[in-house]
């Protein structure tokens, strides 16, 4: 009699289990067990995108039709081992739709260039402006008028710790 191999007949009819399909064993770190778990019972954090679209001028019908769901880690993140994220404090950006109390996503592989809105680190602080570069100059520009710019300088300490490409807007 041969040994090991499928059995016929034995385990679970394919479908009938937890999640109503056939699965595949995986390997998990330990470490990240808690979080993937909590993301299978979360569907990966995919919520509901509908169809039609929300206009900010005159009111229209309402579609129910979800065209399909929607992971904001997959729309927001394009480098998850680049990104982070940062809660703002303080009002030098209100301009560009930046708040106090909004939280940035921050993507260090995005080349920070002339125009980019970018967390920098000046002696040791951090600060969120627009890039400024000509020739040599560096400037970080708010985008509020009560603020100055700032002219960096060869004495400052200075970083580009990456460029914002999101913002997330909290009511």
């Amino acid at each position: 009699m041969a040994r090991g191999g499928k059995r016929i007949g034995s385990g679970r009819p394919h479908g009938t289990g937890k999640f109503g399909e056939p699965t595949k064993p995986i390997r998990v770190p330990l470490s990240d067990l808690d979080r993937a778990i909590k993301c299978l019972q979360n569907r990966f954090f995919r919520l509901p995108l509908y169809h039609c679209c929300v206009t900010a001028g005159v009111p229209s019908t309402v579609d129910d039709k979800v065209d399909k769901e929607m992971d904001l880690n997959e729309l927001l993140i394009k480098k998850p081992a680049d990104t982070f994220f940062v809660k703002v404090s303080g009002l030098s950006m209100i301009k560009a739709g930046i708040q106090d109390g909004d939280i940035l996503i921050v993507d260090r592989s995005v080349e920070p260039i002339h125009g980019k809105i970018v967390i920098a680190s000046i002696n040791g602080e951090l600060t969120v402006k627009r890039l400024y570069l000509n020739g040599t100059i560096i400037r970080l520009i708010a985008e509020n008028d009560a603020f100055s710019p700032i002219e960096i300088s060869n004495e400052m300490s200075f970083q580009i710790l990456g460029a914002v490409t999101s913002v997330i807007h909290v009511m």
